[in-house]
């Protein structure tokens, strides 16, 4: 089992390059399955996410190359399957998203319900219900969703809470169905408006993009087209942290800073020293203990709970007192215990962590639950001091595109080994 051992009490220096991100690129995936032809991706990251989603859409029919420079070659004319296996989505609750293209497009889907992060319930509520309001007839059967509609017809559809893969499955869906279809209190994260945007360049008639209300004419064709992925902005918030759980400079590129607008605020009111380059970089620097901030995670613009355990190591070695509060997720403080082992202060009451600073942590082994405790735990042991050996890191792989290897480039003592292999001294 390969685990990374992490030798703390340095700090960084250096320039990281962003990766594509995972959530814009699985729903992107998924679009080219509304029409025929060749399409080209770029800056498609290479995780194993999107390994596995890549797998999904070869088992649909779909042809699909990997080119070197993180390009996909994707042929969708030969999708000749309605099912999505167990043995995939159980891996990955993400597989959902092909439930609506394949309605769509097929008339017909078998999906099974999915898997993935043990974060909480995450139900497809919203999923199921938007296609039935949409004419589709749906059954569970099996633990298998199936969804049959001659032609999905438009409609009105609104969220309970903003979900970001109920909006993007749903605007995929809309985007073929007869009519128009108003989807309110969508979600407007920036992995749903470029998507929006890639299926506007296939031909979708789609209004709203980034508001909480999306307007989608359907059509019958849609056409393929070339898209790039957007940079990934909580791999960029997650290492903007590093550099406040290690200290030391670190210039962050290829990212997008407006993304990363509401955490930024909460960097520099934490005491790190931000500044905006050439509209697609950030330099971070920090120098001295860093200050204590509340936190509360809310759907973007807000600030994002997949950044949520990350900035927990921040508090964790903060002058004072901090708390943090989870309102996406229901089962999200689950390395709150392993922060605890490295000795942090942490109580947990309710949906909030309450978080006193202790001047510093200590190497110890730890276990990753799911993929952004991972990171959290990679940042703890950069903060420590002593070894840190993080297993469980098949959960990084699935998110963090060489991440022990970008971290090593700017000075972090980080390195992959077996479990035999590590050294606790």
């Amino acid at each position: 089992m390969d685990c990374l051992e992490i030798k703390g009490g340095r700090t960084l220096s250096g320039t990281i390059r962003i990766s594509g991100a995972k959530n814009a690129a699985l729903p992107i995936l998924s679009a080219t399955l509304l029409a025929e032809g060749a399409f080209r991706l770029s800056e498609v990251p290479s995780l194993e996410d999107v390994r596995i989603f890549a797998e999904l859409l070869r088992e649909l029919g779909v042809e699909i190359k990997s080119l070197e420079d993180s390009t996909f070659l994707i042929d969708s004319s030969k999708l000749n399957s309605h099912e999505a296996p167990y043995e995939l989505v159980r891996r990955m609750r993400a597989s959902v998203l092909v439930l609506g293209p394949l309605v769509a497009r097929l008339g017909r889907a078998r999906v099974s319900l999915p898997g993935g992060c043990a974060i909480g319930a995450r139900p497809i509520d919203f999923h199921l219900k938007g296609l039935e309001l949409m004419g589709a007839k749906l059954e569970i059967r099996q633990g298998f969703v199936e969804a049959r509609a001659r032609r999905l017809r438009g409609a009105q559809i609104y969220f309970d809470i903003p979900s970001v893969t109920g909006t993007e499955n749903l605007m995929m869906a809309a985007c073929l169905a007869k009519g128009k279809t108003v989807l309110e209190n969508a979600a407007r994260e920036p992995e749903v408006v470029a998507l929006g945007n890639m299926l506007k360049e296939m031909g979708a008639d789609i209004h709203g993009l980034g508001t909480d209300t999306i307007i989608i004419h359907g059509s019958r064709h849609l056409r393929p087209v070339t898209c790039t992925i957007i940079p990934d902005r909580i791999e960029a918030g997650t290492y903007l942290m590093a550099a406040g759980a290690a200290g030391g400079e670190l210039t962050i590129e290829n990212c997008v800073p407006e993304h990363l607008d509401t955490v930024m605020l909460k960097l520099k009111a934490a005491g790190l020293k931000l500044k905006i380059i050439d509209s697609d970089k950030i330099r971070v620097r920090r120098r001295g203990r860093l200050n204590s901030v509340d936190v509360k995670t809310q759907p973007y613009p807000g600030f994002p709970t997949d950044l949520q355990a990350q900035i927990m190591v921040l508090m964790a070695v903060a002058g004072k007192l901090s708390v943090i509060t989870e309102t996406i997720f229901e089962n999200r403080f689950m390395h709150v215990a392993e922060l605890k082992r490295l000795g942090a202060d942490i109580r947990v009451e309710g949906r909030s962590a309450i978080v006193r600073g202790v001047k510093h942590l200590n190497g110890a082994p730890v276990m990753a639950t799911d993929l952004r405790a991972s990171a959290c735990l990679v940042l703890a042991g950069l903060a420590a001091k002593g070894t840190t050996l993080v297993q469980g890191v098949h959960h990084l792989d699935r998110g963090y595109e060489r991440m022990d290897e970008k971290l090593a480039q700017v000075g972090a003592r980080i390195r992959r080994v077996k479990m035999q292999d590590s050294d606790p001294g």
